[in-house]
């Protein structure tokens, strides 16, 4: 007889198959994937967590955010200075042949989410953003301030009980703008923006129902 193997809870399983027949015995097959991250979806009361788009950091900037959660729903604000980063290729109508946009000055954000389901996320938000445009052609840079509205979903990936990564995509909304450089040549900000994120996290306090 070949008993069924089992995993610690910790563990996730994310496939599993096997054959089984009434009338005849045969081994039991299972195939394990992805075991190194865990389930920390308990019966959330309250939860406490800092994080960050850490990516930044590779350019030359920073991000930090701190979430609060109470049952389903989460709230998050952050502060963000991507360094050298160059948002302009994830614009949708994009100049970025002619053009490079950074974070110039360090910008603000205000999360509201919702758990939908085991560590998934979904969630609007506000930022205010100071962007700094520079034409590649003459390196001349100009100063453009952004309210951006935006739409995001993310998935909490716990490593043990408390850090975890969270990959998701971000969608930014935003009121036409435009400048002109000293030679005459118009920049208009994309009036959205498709990102792709990952941010790393903790969470420092936790109580349950």
């Amino acid at each position: 007889m070949i008993r069924e193997q089992r995993w610690p809870k910790e563990q996730v399983s994310l496939f599993s198959c096997y054959r089984r027949n009434r009338s005849r015995s045969y081994p039991t097959v299972q195939i394990h994937f992805g075991i190194f991250f865990s389930e920390n979806k308990s019966q959330m009361g309250k939860a406490l967590e800092i994080e960050s788009l850490f990516p930044m950091f590779f350019y030359g900037g920073y991000h930090l955010a701190i979430g609060y959660r109470f049952s389903s729903f989460r709230v998050r604000v952050s502060v963000i200075d991507g360094g050298t980063y160059d948002a302009e290729p994830y614009g949708v109508d994009n100049s970025k042949e002619y053009f490079k946009r950074y974070y110039a000055k360090p910008g603000y954000g205000i999360f509201f989410g919702y758990n939908v389901w085991q560590n998934w996320d979904i969630y609007m938000y506000l930022e205010r953003h100071t962007f700094g445009i520079e034409q590649k052609a003459t390196s001349e840079e100009l100063m453009m301030h952004s309210t951006d509205f935006g739409l995001g979903t993310s998935y909490q990936l716990f490593i043990g009980k408390w850090f975890y990564l969270q990959p998701g995509v971000h969608f930014y909304f935003r009121g036409p703008q435009s400048v002109y450089f000293s030679d005459g040549r118009e920049y208009s900000i994309p009036r959205m923006d498709i990102s792709p994120v990952i941010r790393a996290g903790i969470r420092i306090w936790q109580i349950e129902k």
